[in-house]
């Protein structure tokens, strides 16, 4: 090989183990899921501490390249900031790291590309190789929103699929008279193993109670950091409930009912989806290869016997 080639490939080692780094700044726990943990009885005491310097060093790598492509200002209030929350990623290294990540994967995985094709010999040049160089860079930069995309939707949906037994476990919990905040924590140690991600927030809107919020502002940062419609259903619920003088326990049961509703028909609705997704699969996969067993032995036995036969031989 030569020196060239040589640098190229060191370039190309780089930038993946700078691209690993960085997800693991992104996925990593946050320092409020940490508390949880402590609160809840779990996880170590304390974490070493030559591994918090790790994590510190390891934001302070991913900002310098995030700046590449990371906003100045408005940051804290853009979608990507939101959505982030929906994630369940309230990790401060989190903006630089995912910036970070794009930054390093648009530029990096073209020359990843360019790399392998000149060592293998690729016969991709001029317009190919561009349009190929172009496609990596795209992957690059729009992967990462994918993946964050993705995080986004599964624990929404483990939201919203837990969502109404915790409103049951919820309006046992208040007509056996404890009160909201102490129904919500004990919901949350309840989910705790169905779903983390609802335990969690709840255990979030205890502890701001416990700072002091009042009660309609902590649920409202819960239909915020959640970003479910029927958790935001949910807080104008009680909202109006307290409001009003309602009864809780009854508004409780009646939206717990409606979310079992709209959940079970939004199963019937994907349970219907299904025939029509197996469509394609059937046609182009499925039918090919049953019309090959079925009509090969037919077609060799053609070939061989009546082919000949016709043709006088």
């Amino acid at each position: 090989m030569s020196p060239v080639q040589i640098a190229i490939l060191a370039l190309v080692f780089v930038v993946v183990v700078a691209g690993v780094l960085g997800a693991s700044a992104l996925l990593r726990p946050s320092a409020a899921r940490r508390r949880l943990d402590l609160l809840a009885g779990e996880g170590p005491a304390h974490k070493p501490a030559s591994l918090d310097r790790w994590l510190t060093v390891l934001a302070e790598f991913t900002r310098p390249v995030s700046r590449l492509s990371m906003p100045e200002e408005g940051f804290e209030k853009s979608s990507i900031r939101l959505r982030f929350l929906h994630a369940g990623i309230r990790s401060s290294a989190a903006a630089p790291a995912f910036f970070g990540i794009k930054t390093v994967l648009t530029l990096g995985l073209p020359m990843a590309g360019f790399a392998l094709l000149t060592v293998a010999g690729s016969p991709l040049k001029g317009n190919g190789l561009l349009m190929a160089m172009l496609g990596l860079a795209a992957v690059g930069y729009y992967g990462p929103n994918a993946v964050l995309s993705r995080l986004v939707f599964v624990r929404q949906r483990e939201i919203f699929e837990s969502f109404p037994d915790a409103l049951d476990l919820m309006t046992v919990c208040v007509e056996a008279g404890l009160g909201t905040e102490a129904a919500m924590l004990r919901v949350a140690d309840d989910l705790q193993l169905k779903s983390p991600a609802l335990a969690e927030e709840l255990r979030l809107v205890n502890l701001e109670l416990r700072a002091g919020a009042d009660r309609e502002r902590a649920l409202r940062n819960l239909a915020i950091r959640t970003g479910v419609e029927e958790v935001d259903g949910f807080v104008a619920m009680i909202s109006q409930a307290e409001r009003f003088g309602t009864s809780i326990a009854a508004s409780l049961r009646v939206h717990a009912e409606m979310l079992r509703t709209r959940r079970r028909q939004k199963a019937e609705e994907a349970a219907a989806k299904i025939a029509l997704k197996l469509l394609f699969p059937l046609i182009f996969c499925i039918f090919p290869s049953l019309m090959v067993v079925l009509m090969g032995p037919a077609m060799i036995q053609i070939y061989r016997v009546l082919l000949p036969t016709m043709a006088g031989r």
